[in-house]
Formats: C-alpha cells, structure tokens, sequence
C-alpha cells in the first residue's frame, strides 16, 4: 500500500463521516503512513503486534477493528509434527489467501493463532485442515494466547549509552558491524518508523521491531555503573 492509497482512505473517511480501514500494514508500509501524518489509528489485534490495520476516522476503538483472531490446533496433538510460524503461514499461502488479509500469527505450545480480517476468517475456517503433515482444527479463539496479553519481565543491560544501535547490539548480542548492517539493510522500525541511524536516541517506552531478530520495549536508565555506562530496562518480546 502506497501514499495515494493512504491519501484515498484518508479522504473517504473524512468526507463520508465513517471509519475507513486498511488491510494489514506490514512495518515498511506503516513507517511510510507514519511519516505521512494523517490521523489515523493502528491495532493489529494485540499491543506490539508486527503487521496492523489502519483506521481513518474519529472515536476509533481498537473492538472496532475487523480483526478475529483463529486458533489453529492439531486434532491430535500425540500425532502432531513440532509445528512453526512458517508451517502455518505456509499452510494459509497454499490455500491462495493474499498477504495482506492475515495479520500476525503467534505460536503458543503446537497451536497457532492468527489474527486476520473478519471476511478471510470464514473461508479460513472451512478450508484449512492441514499444516505439514499435520491435521488441523481451526475455530474462533475463545481468548488470546498468554504471550499476546502479557508484558514480558525487564531485562536489564549494559550499555555505552541509549543509542539505538548500542542497545540492538546488547539485546541481540551482535557486533557493532552486525548491528550497523541491520540499519543499511532497512531492518529497524521505532514506533512503526523505519530508523535509517543508529545514532537515534531512544526514550522511554519506545517499542522497537528488528526484522529478523524480534522486538522489543525500551524502558529507560535503571542506574549508572561505576565506570558511567548505562544499566537500562528492555522488556523483550521472544
């Protein structure tokens, strides 16, 4: 999805007086409606959730949303394979349903629950009945999955200072080479923005996505260290 696409929402929300959503934004696209600064609102079915709906319109509640969230479980989990977020993301690509309609999918224990929009839900239901080698049950999520409602615990690091890079690097224990590249390759969204610097500054309760390596919250200074480096809080999203 593009900027006249956004600008197109935008429009039909304000000039009709109704809400207007978007199918779901993957990081690059939400990084370029973020920098557009139309007023809009983003849920994805759960708070930190990568890929996000946006909603252009007033009073916009995150239940007004046209998500659902399935839950994808084996029939028979003594007979199951170890099931993944690619095995069930594969599963869905096979069955021809577009990208854009299936939101973030978290795997709790073998099961797999995926958040996608209300009209792709249905034919998702009646449809899928395997991932891998593995037969499957889909039905309407009674709950959300534990890892989708709860904070994960701080974490505490050392670091030089609250640069974005320097904090990347001691999360995921990469060099300073590593976690340069992240930033050339176009791998590193602040609040849904895509970072190009690791010089950036963050501030407490920034929420941090490295493509590839995960996500997570940035707390703010705990305290300073003898040799005046930075302990600081992150709660990591695994």
């Amino acid at each position: 999805m593009d900027e006249k696409r956004f600008n197109e929402l935008y429009n039909r929300a304000y000039s009709r007086e109704y809400t207007v959503f978007s199918d779901f934004l993957d990081m690059n696209e939400q990084s370029i409606l973020e920098k557009m600064h139309l007023p809009h609102k983003s849920f994805g079915g759960y708070d930190m959730a990568e890929r996000a709906v946006a909603g252009f319109g007033e009073e916009t509640d995150d239940s007004d949303f046209p998500i659902t969230c399935l839950c994808i479980e084996p029939v028979r989990q003594k007979f199951a394979d170890a099931l993944t977020h690619r095995d069930f993301l594969g599963s869905l690509m096979n069955l021809g349903i577009k990208r854009e309609l299936l939101g973030d999918i978290i795997v709790e224990g073998n099961c797999g629950y995926l958040f996608c929009l209300n009209r792709i839900a249905p034919y998702i239901v009646d449809n899928l009945s395997r991932v891998k080698h593995t037969t499957v049950r889909v039905s309407t999520a009674e709950s959300l999955p534990n890892i989708a409602n709860e904070m994960p615990s701080q974490s505490q690091i050392i670091v030089s200072s609250a640069r974005l890079d320097s904090v990347i690097s001691a999360v995921y224990k990469l060099s300073r080479s590593e976690s340069a590249s992240l930033f050339n390759n176009e791998k590193v969204f602040v609040n849904s923005r895509l970072t190009e610097h690791g010089s950036h500054n963050l501030k407490e309760g920034d929420k941090v996505s490295v493509r590839g390596f995960g996500r997570f919250v940035y707390d703010g200074l705990i305290r300073k260290t003898k040799k005046d480096h930075l302990a600081v809080g992150v709660r990591i999203y695994r």
